[in-house]
């Protein structure tokens, strides 16, 4: 038992120690090509059969010990194995490309060992969750997964509504690079805020395509090749998209998740995917960011839980009900037998004069108009973004502050209003341009006045049609999935934008292709208040 595994126990309350663990360290596996990808096993000191839990990453595997070694301390044969192209692993790292034959040459690995009893179970957040998917319908028949802030599917992750998300692959790149190179120095900046600050200003780089140079000092093939390739090509995505391996034979999933996690809409449409092909998948979402502190422990008591439950038929430990969702504003934890937990109550508010926002509007022929000048970019604060510092619900006044955001407030509730799912948002504007984008978010004003932000939504507008025509009076968005109650002596807080950077590529205005283009033109967009709305999915609780 090592210190670290300790004191995972004791902080997660995790089940009593059962065995000792035997390391075996830097096993090199062959894929099919001959590369061989470096992989530790955690190996119960008990007599056995015991049951393997599998993990694939490109971050380290160290950095994942003490979570390997408390699975083992409690029965679980623990294989890790560093992706292809990092750590010692051989061949180059190509995001996503490689994690379903390299994942399959691993399954034929283990199931040659002489330990290996045929159940497995999967587990890991983000990129893990990812090269779960990758390899989920070769599973065998006793098996289960544990995914985590992750998406079968990672499109709608690089480019939501059509947009870059440059924040997210600007700071990853930072941590895949420096953990190749300097793991020690790259965990201190992480911790001192350092990755954003670089973020930021290689953010401001144009041509975006050398972006890569600022952040890292070098360029990076994969983050090069993604500009030529990925853009607006479907076939591109084809290929690393594994949504179509979801289906009736898919081994019991725990989905778990944060309000605040920039992949919260695609993993909850995994979820969907599933209860409509008849599974009743586990769900548990907290009001966490992506990599929150409950998170990068790997929810290991809710993992073990599962696994046990899934692999060794031991149910003692798992919840009544399938669904547990954190809701903020009440700060409270709820069970339900599904999400969204029956059909809502649509409740309206529109925007009106005066700034105001009402869920009884008077008619009103008004307009409000800002000017978006990608010289100096809206810039976002919190929300669902990729930082070690800074993100989920922060105080918006400086956002607010700003000449270029619209800015809407309701009445003080009179009693709690409780959302959960996706607000939808209706929106009647006139651009002068027609490549603009529109980034909307709602917010909850305490007594106090701060206002913190619940959730937001990006759409992004060409002329050609593909979103919305551009100059089109109406446009349509959601915004990210959320549960919160507004408590009494509240308000509602609508604001209206055309950026949030870096978390999203600032549009030029010009229609350039993203990764080549170094005009930037300001734009000039009108908002009315007929036909501008929020429609909230309420539940009483």
């Amino acid at each position: 038992m090592s210190l670290s595994s300790l004191y995972l126990a004791w902080l997660e309350d995790l089940p009593p120690r059962l065995n000792g663990v035997k390391k075996t360290r830097g096993i090199s596996v062959p894929m099919d090509d001959g590369v061989l990808l470096k992989t530790d096993h955690y190996a119960p000191r008990a007599d056995g059969p015991h049951p393997t839990i599998l993990m694939r990453l490109p971050y380290g595997r160290r950095g994942f010990g003490a979570i390997c070694e408390a699975y083992a301390e409690r029965g679980f044969h623990v294989v890790i194995q560093a992706c292809r192209g990092t750590e010692l692993s051989g061949g180059d790292f190509d995001p996503f490309a490689n994690e379903r034959a390299d994942g399959l040459a691993t399954l034929k690995w283990l199931e040659q060992q002489p330990w290996y009893d045929g159940r497995i179970g999967l587990t890991g957040p983000s990129y893990l969750g990812y090269a779960q998917w990758a390899i989920s319908d070769a599973l065998p028949p006793i098996s289960a997964m544990a995914t985590k802030v992750t998406t079968s599917n990672f499109q709608p992750v690089v480019f939501p509504s059509g947009a870059f998300h440059l924040n997210l692959w600007l700071s990853w790149v930072q941590v895949i690079e420096g953990l190749r190179t300097n793991p020690l120095a790259t965990a201190a900046r992480m911790f001192s805020g350092d990755i954003e600050r670089r973020t930021e200003r290689a953010a401001s780089v144009l041509p975006l395509i050398d972006a890569d140079i600022a952040a890292v000092g070098h360029q990076i093939p994969f983050w090069r090749y993604w500009f030529d390739h990925a853009i607006g090509n479907a076939g591109f995505w084809k290929e690393i998209d594994h949504s179509h391996r979801l289906s009736k034979s898919t081994p019991p999933v725990h989905f778990i998740s944060g309000w605040y996690d920039f992949m919260v809409d695609p993993l909850l449409a995994d979820y969907q995917r599933l209860v409509e092909l008849g599974h009743t998948p586990f769900l548990t979402v907290g009001t966490w960011f992506h990599i929150a502190e409950e998170l990068q422990r790997d929810n290991l008591r809710e993992t073990l839980i599962w696994m046990r439950s899934k692999l060794l038929g031991d149910a003692s430990g798992l919840r009544k009900n399938p669904v547990r969702l954190h809701i903020s504003g009440e700060n409270a934890w709820h069970e339900f037998d599904r999400y969204p937990p029956g059909p809502p109550t649509p409740v309206t508010y529109a925007i009106a004069s005066d700034k105001r926002l009402l869920e009884r509007p008077e008619p009103s022929a008004g307009s409000d108009s800002y000017r978006y000048d990608p010289n100096d970019p809206t810039p976002n604060i919190g929300g669902a973004i990729f930082a070690f510092t800074g993100a989920g619900s922060v105080d918006n006044a400086p956002l607010e502050a700003r000449s270029d955001v619209l800015v809407y407030t309701g009445p003080v509730l009179l009693q709690k209003l409780t959302v959960i799912g996706q607000c939808q948002v209706n929106l009647s504007i006139k651009a002068e341009h027609p490549n603009v984008d529109l980034f909307v978010r709602l917010n909850d004003v305490g007594p106090d006045g701060i206002s913190r932000n619940i959730c937001d939504g990006l759409l992004h507008i060409t002329p050609d049609g593909s979103s919305h025509p551009g100059g089109a009076p109406k446009l349509h968005l959601k915004l990210h999935a959320t549960a919160h109650t507004f408590l009494p002596g509240h308000r509602l807080r609508l604001l209206i934008a055309s950026g949030a950077h870096p978390r999203y590529a600032r549009n030029p205005g010009t229609g350039e292709p993203i990764n080549t283009s170094v005009n930037l033109v300001a734009n000039t967009v009108e908002v009315f208040h007929d036909g501008t709305n929020i429609i909230l999915p309420t539940h009483i609780i």
